[in-house]
């Protein structure tokens, strides 16, 4: 296979747009592909993506806080740069801001959307159903939004940030997450990935849990906002070290969390476009602080001894690059 410029379109706040356009790039770049991802989330800088592209890859990352006039003539000045073969975008096929409506009627490139579950009321207000038209694929990556019916849809796994091969054994993970050797108490990770009063509220939960259970458990914040040095990322990696994962209804906090047969106690986070709760299933969901304490209590006691070995996964973002490097050539 020749080599292909992508351009991954991965707008958005938090750091799901942007986690599933690295796993995308990063598996593409190992088959030869040249790739940059455009992405805005002020969170950006708690992932070292230089490192997960190396040298075939490259993230730009544009302030979303200025203009929007701005912000819509920077994507577009991207867009026109570098003549891509492939662009992906990630959930919005009018742009987020809608400053891909009218190149995608009759696009200068290849084009394929990525569709995870969406509101309704978007979809219906935006007229997404007309903004696919011209496209050619939509990939539906472990989950089925209201566009799952469009005529050219692949379904794969869930787009994950490692490989099953890539994690590190129950030991190692543990030790990269701060256990002393020869503590065997389990542990929990409360994962803080969000808005700004979310983070807090995040670290205000490990805070609570480490008061309610005491000497019984160990709990780690895994906080996009923490300082470099207490970064953990990518969580994923580390699944093994962890018993319990306390965070919200996100894409990547629940995929991950299944993947790697890990128990979660989820908030479903209220967003403008996403419907966390309907992501979540009964038994992860909490409905309160108080409802994420008493779950992640009883999770815990239902831990016996967590096995090193986790449940082997198959990473949707290999069969999505195939089907995308067709559209490429």
């Amino acid at each position: 296979m020749a080599s292909q410029r992508w351009l991954i379109y991965a707008l958005g706040g938090g750091l799901g747009h942007l986690t599933r356009a690295l796993a995308l790039g990063r598996a593409a770049i190992r088959r030869g592909h040249r790739v940059r991802i455009l992405a805005s989330s002020p969170l950006a800088t708690a992932i070292p993506a230089e490192a997960e592209l190396a040298e075939m890859g490259e993230l730009r990352l544009l302030d979303p806080s200025q203009e929007k006039s701005r912000l819509r003539q920077q994507v577009l000045d991207e867009l026109a740069t570098g003549a891509p073969d492939l662009v992906v975008v990630d959930t919005f096929p009018r742009g987020l801001l809608g400053e891909l409506a009218s190149l995608l009627e009759k696009p200068p490139w290849a084009w394929a959307l990525v569709h995870r579950d969406l509101s309704p009321r978007y979809v219906t207000w935006a007229d997404l159903r007309g903004s696919l038209d011209s496209c050619p694929l939509v990939i539906l990556p472990g989950e089925a939004g209201p566009l799952a019916d469009h005529p050219r849809v692949l379904e794969t796994s869930p787009w994950l940030i490692r490989d099953h091969h890539e994690l590190l054994s129950r030991s190692d993970a543990r030790r990269r997450l701060g256990v002393e050797a020869g503590d065997s108490r389990p542990l929990v990770a409360v994962v803080g990935s969000g808005r700004p009063e979310e983070l807090d509220e995040a670290a205000a939960i490990a805070q609570q849990l480490r008061s309610h259970l005491g000497s019984h458990a160990i709990v780690r914040p895994v906080i996009a906002s923490a300082p470099p040095d207490q970064r953990i990322w990518p969580l994923l990696e580390l699944m093994a070290g962890v018993d319990v994962v306390v965070g919200s209804g996100g894409y990547n906090t629940v995929n991950e969390a299944r993947a790697t047969g890990r128990p979660l106690v989820a908030l479903a986070r209220e967003r403008l476009y996403d419907r966390q709760a309907q992501r979540l299933q009964p038994g992860e969901r909490a409905t309160s602080i108080k409802d994420v304490l008493e779950r992640a209590s009883e999770q815990l006691q239902l831990v016996q001894t967590t096995s090193g070995e986790l449940p082997n996964f198959d990473n949707g973002v290999h069969a999505a690059v195939v089907a995308l490097e067709n559209l490429g050539l």
